[in-house]
């Protein structure tokens, strides 16, 4: 499969590709601004399957050119996309009286408008039976456990998981499924800024060996779906 995949320098995004290239069928371009990160990611990938398909690329989903520099990026390595994993994303943790205008903002375009960005401009290279997985959070999921400090981040993802219904029908006859993963806590950086000192039970390269098992079959099963994926919260 033709799998792109945000946010994959670290955390769970990191592990997943590390799963994704295991299989030699899988051709995955992997984004994060952070390109050290990417090279490590890289290396790591070749060490484990020295035959993987893996192009990592530094590119930031809010501020970088989709039209003039991704999308032709991608074209030219998969032609097509399978598996779209919009994983990227950024995390507040400040008392709400503390929060800025900027801090809304911030956590809207990264943990939503840009996913919406990669949506709209990677749309036109998928096809029939195609996925998109949006990673969404606990925090954001109805009914679940809030935190104080996170309620910048858990709207932003919320309105995440709403537009992953809203496209599962709007793409229905495109036969393109949307799905969303609502994560719980793995153990990652992004786990520690929300809740420092707390140990999750689960690791990050098993969240994340369960959102590159999805993406490559969740499909098959579900559809405008919003699923939570916790053993703990946080």
């Amino acid at each position: 499969m033709n799998i792109v995949i945000t946010g994959a320098s670290s955390g769970v995004g990191f592990e997943a590709v590390l799963e994704l290239i295991q299989n030699n069928d899988n051709k995955v371009v992997a984004l994060a601004r952070s390109e050290d990160k990417l090279k490590r990611l890289h290396e790591i990938a070749l060490a484990l399957n020295p035959d993987a398909t893996l192009y990592a690329a530094k590119f930031d989903i809010v501020k970088d050119d989709h039209e003039l520099a991704l999308v032709p990026f991608i074209k030219e390595r998969l032609e097509t996309v399978d598996v779209l994993i919009n994983n990227a994303g950024v995390l507040i943790n400040k008392p709400f009286e503390l929060l800025s205008q900027l801090d809304f903002l911030e956590m809207m375009q990264y943990n939503f408008l840009g996913h919406v960005k990669m949506i709209q401009n990677l749309l036109p290279l998928m096809k029939e039976n195609s996925h998109i997985v949006n990673i969404g959070s606990m925090g954001g999921f109805a009914t679940s456990s809030k935190f104080p400090g996170l309620c910048a981040y858990s709207a932003s993802k919320s309105a995440l998981h709403n537009l992953t219904e809203c496209l599962a029908v709007e793409f229905a006859h495109r036969k393109i499924k949307v799905n969303c993963l609502a994560l719980g806590s793995a153990q990652t950086e992004m786990l520690e800024t929300a809740f420092p000192g707390y140990e999750s039970p689960v690791m990050a390269f098993e969240m994340g060996k369960y959102i590159a098992d999805f993406a490559l079959t969740g499909h098959k099963f579900f559809n405008g779906k919003v699923l939570p994926v916790a053993l703990s919260t946080p």
